[in-house]
């Protein structure tokens, strides 16, 4: 049929994807893309649009992908009230979720986003925004599932903000090649701490503060 695509989309997509995760940005050229979806030049463009186009596309695939295995983690958390056992195994299992991404052969090391968020005073405003976009998405999720804990409103905003911190870092850390043990260390001492917070017998912001929690 006239004007049918003669290829799969969402593997060009995934091709696309794979290669600005793995270069970055500004370290993928054109000629790149097209080595690694099989598509010429004027094949990307039409199909796809410009680089930045075709960039903010492949965020929303990683965003999506991974997006859906965070809600599924955190989905026992989603329903008040939840105990505290409860809420500290959902947010392991969120972190679950990023160590198997870095453990898996078949895909980069590193995030998409928290490479594209260090990256955004240099990349195009629409991009940027896309980073901050899923790095706020993914700190809700966690802020959803604290306040379910009946975690202090004030304080599951703090800690939302520092395990989705910690969860950009683990990629960080394995792109500089940091060991499995190191990163289950570093996830380790924030569950702990998350442990305590829940555990505390008033949770209040002021209260876990003078217990050594975040200032």
């Amino acid at each position: 049929m006239a004007g049918k695509k003669q290829f799969d989309v969402d593997l060009a997509l995934d091709a696309a994807m794979v290669q600005f995760w793995r270069a970055g940005y500004a370290d993928t050229s054109l000629d790149d893309l097209s080595r690694t979806t099989g598509l010429n030049r004027s094949s990307i463009y039409s199909s796809f649009g410009d680089k930045d186009t075709l960039y903010l596309r492949c965020m929303d695939r990683y965003a999506a992908r991974y997006g859906s295995r965070y809600e599924q983690a955190l989905s026992p958390a989603s329903e008040e009230p939840l105990q505290a056992v409860q809420a500290v195994r959902a947010v392991r299992a969120f972190f679950e979720v990023t160590l198997e991404r870095i453990a898996d052969p078949g895909v980069p090391d590193g995030c998409l986003i928290a490479q594209t968020a260090m990256a955004a005073p240099v990349l195009s405003p629409a991009i940027g925004a896309r980073a901050m976009e899923a790095l706020g998405l993914q700190q809700a999720r966690l802020r959803t599932a604290l306040r379910a804990a009946q975690l202090a409103e004030g304080y599951a905003d703090d800690f939302a903000v520092h395990l989705a911190a910690v969860n950009q870092s683990l990629a960080v850390m394995s792109r500089a090649q940091a060991s499995r043990s190191q990163l289950r260390t570093v996830v380790d001492i924030s569950i702990n701490a998350l442990s305590h917070a829940l555990a505390a017998p008033s949770n209040s912001p002021k209260a876990l503060r003078g217990q050594g929690g975040p200032p």
